[in-house]
């Protein structure tokens, strides 16, 4: 048998619609489109609903509005891109 990695298993960091709760069914009420952000790293889970994760991660996950969900998303992958080392001076 041989197992083999989706593509999902490789993400970090994904900015998404936020899902409309199962008891709004109407798609056209008027509310602007909300987005939130899904961090892998910070031990996050794209299946857990916005009650089930722990308040930290409520507090990365949104909601945003595009425009803020993008700036949320540039700020946040920084936190964790690697810092690179700066160079000791001598003397």
């Amino acid at each position: 048998m041989t197992i083999s990695h989706s593509p999902e298993d490789e993400w970090t960091l994904s900015l998404r619609k936020r899902p409309r709760s199962a008891l709004d069914r109407r798609t056209d009420d008027g509310r602007a489109e909300e987005y939130e952000l899904i961090c892998h790293d910070c031990g996050d889970d794209p299946r857990g609903a916005y009650r089930g994760v722990p308040a930290e991660l409520q507090q990365v996950r949104g909601p945003y509005s595009l425009e803020a969900g993008i700036e949320a998303f540039m700020e946040h992958n920084e936190c964790h891109e690697p810092v690179a080392e700066q160079p000791t001076r001598s003397g």
